[in-house]
């Protein structure tokens, strides 16, 4: 990475207030926990505290349980209430995961991974082209980015600062690891320069950010779901490649680490509705790999077309 300083906070003796004493303590308490318990227990513990927290969090159970209705209408109610149930079970393991990618040492960290195909990246590095690395809000999201930078594939994501300043020093030096870089996601002209600079930049176009610089086109069964053009306006604006990244837990507890397509040539970007519905086909087929472990507890379809339609309609 060629400067890693962008909007980096710094460690200053205020941060030892008696105010964040809490903050230090949860997070010195996380990094323990995952450092001194064997992996396969710190999944068995993920997993159940997710369980915990679905018999507490009954809005969120409400919100995945509409978000796969109305993505998958033909899928049988029983099999619906099972997928929640499972992605509760990972939405636990993403406080565990997330301790795990930010506290533990590279050498344990790199036993985790399995590069199953990254070589188009290394493509792109020699011809020191910079790459729009699209991935999708996997609940171990932490975890995948991390892995691309231990790979010897380090990229700068857009973070939004936290109003704690203790909490902030903590998750921006647990994300910046490994040569990684974070930028304020509010300072897109940084983005932009990143990659004409021939950098990577993580870009998650999987979720409704709100109607301004949206499409509505089809996702899943949805026809109008509301979908970023920022993609589109990122190609644009950098000539970069634009590849298709994911991450996802296999079976044996390692993480698949995948980054095989590199799709600007087809990707029609001088047409913004066309270019959102093109990947969010991309996104379907990255999030159908492993439907347990995205982020179905947001509200992916809350943003209507018609403005004169209540938002939040689809969660009544």
């Amino acid at each position: 990475m060629k400067n890693r300083t962008y909007d980096k906070p710094t460690f200053s003796p205020s941060l030892l207030h008696p105010k964040y004493w809490g903050i230090w303590l949860g997070f010195g308490l996380l990094a323990l926990v995952v450092n001194i318990l064997p992996y396969r227990l710190l999944l068995s513990f993920g997993q159940k505290l997710g369980l915990l927290g679905m018999r507490f969090g009954k809005k969120r159970v409400h919100v995945a349980t509409r978000n796969l209705e109305l993505a998958f209408p033909d899928k049988p109610s029983e099999d619906v209430q099972s997928l929640v149930r499972e992605n509760f079970k990972n939405t636990g393991l993403a406080l565990i995961e997330t301790g795990i990618a930010w506290f533990w040492p590279t050498w344990r960290f790199k036993k985790l991974l399995v590069d199953k195909d990254t070589d188009v990246l290394r493509q792109h590095d020699q011809n020191n082209q910079g790459v729009l690395l699209c991935c999708v809000h996997a609940l171990n999201l932490e975890i995948t980015c991390r892995s691309f930078a231990v790979l010897g594939l380090p990229g700068y994501g857009a973070y939004r600062p936290h109003n704690n300043a203790a909490y902030n020093f903590i998750q921006y030096r647990g994300r910046t690891q490994n040569g990684n870089g974070a930028i304020d996601r509010k300072n897109v002209k940084k983005m932009i320069r990143v990659l004409r600079n021939g950098e990577r930049l993580f870009y998650l176009p999987d979720h409704d950010y709100g109607r301004n610089k949206s499409a509505f086109v089809p996702f899943f069964a949805i026809e109008d779901a509301c979908t970023t053009t920022g993609t589109s306006i990122f190609a644009y604006t950098s000539k970069c490649a634009i590849v298709v990244g994911s991450g996802f837990r296999n079976s044996n507890g390692q993480y698949d680490i995948l980054a095989n397509k590199s799709i600007e040539e087809d990707y029609p970007q001088k047409d913004e509705k066309a270019a959102a519905a093109y990947m969010n086909k991309y996104v379907e087929e990255i999030i159908l790999r492993a439907p347990e472990q995205w982020m179905w507890l947001h509200k992916r379809y809350k943003t209507m077309e018609d403005e004169s339609v209540e938002r939040g309609i689809r969660y009544k």
